[in-house]
């Protein structure tokens, strides 16, 4: 057993989880986070694990859906974020919220007391040599432009960015409830909830038209010169290019009215809806769910005012936009994790091509964990591809179709878990009464049987780990 410490670069939900992991293996781990010393566009504490856009983990259903298959998943793998999540969850339908500052405290107040962590608050802008023993990068989506340097010169690559945008958030008081009401999508309870979770905002068709004529005009925060050709990430859009992309697309996707009634003219059938979901424990502030941003401040405040209910909102934060990072990942990591061209370092979150904050743990928790092993000489082979986290390191790895001339994969691009991920089942599900499954019926019979047989398996591996 190698008697040198384990480094993790980085405090967010990946390089925390990964730090976590290591520390309950009995390995010494020195986990580094840059802030304060050195402080991000998105970050507003110096917490470990704080969450700069939404306080969402999504569903929490590990029996219809993959994000509530990967919750399960980890809660099995003993992580400390999924723990740190349960304990500060707060009211949000079918959906796992926490409040974001106790949240935080707790996985900082966790590393702190553990006997095997040293927390070391520096910046770290060269890539460790392998002679301070294993690495993992862990610094997600604001690595700092000399790490960033470094890693592009290691790897060969010629860019690692992309943009990611925030939402909103507003303080509840200034919520018109004379327009808006409570109530969760169907009315689904979820883990702390009543079906009465989110505060919904409705619109006419012409409230509608004339919001979406207000976020194509509104004035746009402008790139310099060197942001100009970044990409966005296709799952976390502003709803500005949403609006560009097609009048109805926000109504068919964040402002969908499906599955509401409102209270206060339940004959009357919105033709969009806002939803906000609370933000904090006390439910003095609630985020606008799906409404992610690039709108200057100006313009951002007086064009979401329009939305019946927010005529005077104020708002505790408003919507921005960060540069996002991740590696050409397929290229150059093995399944391990390990950079190909440098192997006592591993990455970690979302840096390695995964969207999402449950999917940067998941990462961080099974990088921690491949870390440790090789520390102990007990190489662990990665989870089954049937499972939720095995299906993350396959597509951050090797899911990808290549290019006919064998460069590489034809486009790599973050990914949230999906059960499109996991390889399809040997046999189809029946009905328990023999019928023959159509439609909507199938779909779910199908996604059931494919998130059990994941948990199952997961199980049976980290059993062994």
């Amino acid at each position: 057993m190698t008697k040198q410490p384990i480094h993790v670069v980085g405090g967010g939900l990946a390089g925390s989880e990964a730090a976590w992991q290591i520390a309950e293996k009995g390995l010494k781990v020195v986990l580094h986070e840059m802030r304060p010393t050195r402080e991000t566009d998105a970050h507003k504490t110096d917490g470990l694990a704080e969450l700069v856009c939404s306080n969402s983990f999504r569903s929490d259903d590990a029996e219809n859906n993959a994000v509530g298959l990967l919750h399960a998943e980890l809660r099995a793998a003993g992580s400390l974020i999924m723990k740190s999540a349960d304990a500060n969850k707060v009211p949000a339908g079918g959906a796992l919220a926490v409040d974001r500052d106790g949240f935080s405290e707790a996985v900082q107040a966790a590393l702190e007391a553990h006997e095997n962590v040293e927390i070391i608050r520096e910046e770290i802008t060269q890539i460790p040599s392998a002679e301070n023993g294993q690495v993992i990068l862990a610094t997600g989506p604001l690595t700092s432009p000399a790490l960033s340097e470094q890693i592009l010169k290691a790897t060969g690559e010629d860019s690692l960015a992309f943009f990611d945008a925030i939402a909103p958030i507003i303080h509840t008081e200034s919520i018109n409830m004379d327009k808006a009401w409570y109530q969760s999508r169907y009315d689904k309870v979820g883990p702390g909830g009543t079906g009465k979770d989110y505060i919904n905002c409705p619109m006419d068709k012409e409230q509608y038209e004339a919001f979406i004529d207000a976020l194509i005009g509104g004035e746009k925060t402008s790139f310099k010169e060197w942001e100009e050709n970044t990409p966005y990430f296709d799952g976390c859009l502003p709803i500005e290019v949403m609006a560009e992309r097609g009048r109805e697309t926000l109504r068919h996707g964040p402002m969908k009215p499906m599955g509401l009634t409102n209270a206060h003219q339940p004959d009357i059938k919105a033709y969009a809806v806002v939803q906000l979901r609370q933000d904090n424990a006390l439910g003095t502030l609630y985020n606008m769910v799906g409404f992610q941003t690039k709108l200057k401040y100006g313009a951002q405040a007086e064009i979401l005012r329009m939305i019946p209910g927010l005529e005077d909102a104020q708002f505790a934060r408003l919507g921005g936009l960060h540069r996002n990072t991740f590696l050409n990942s397929p290229r150059l990591l093995d399944e391990q994790m390990r950079l190909k061209v440098l192997p006592h370092v591993r990455f970690a979150g979302q840096i390695t091509g995964c969207e999402g904050y449950v999917e940067s743990t998941a990462v961080g928790c099974l990088t921690g964990l491949f870390a440790a092993h090789q520390a102990l000489g007990t190489d662990i082979a990665p989870p089954p591809v049937t499972t939720a986290c095995g299906a993350i390191v396959n597509h951050i790895t090797g899911g990808h179709i290549d290019r006919e001339d064998g460069s590489g994969p034809r486009s790599f691009q973050p990914m949230n878990i999906n059960f499109g991920l996991l390889p399809p089942l040997d046999e189809m599900p029946k009905h328990p009464e023999g019928k023959r499954l159509r439609g909507k019926e199938k779909t779910r019979l199908k996604k059931q049987v494919m998130a059990k047989r994941g948990l199952d398996d997961f199980k049976a591996w980290v059993a062994n780990v």
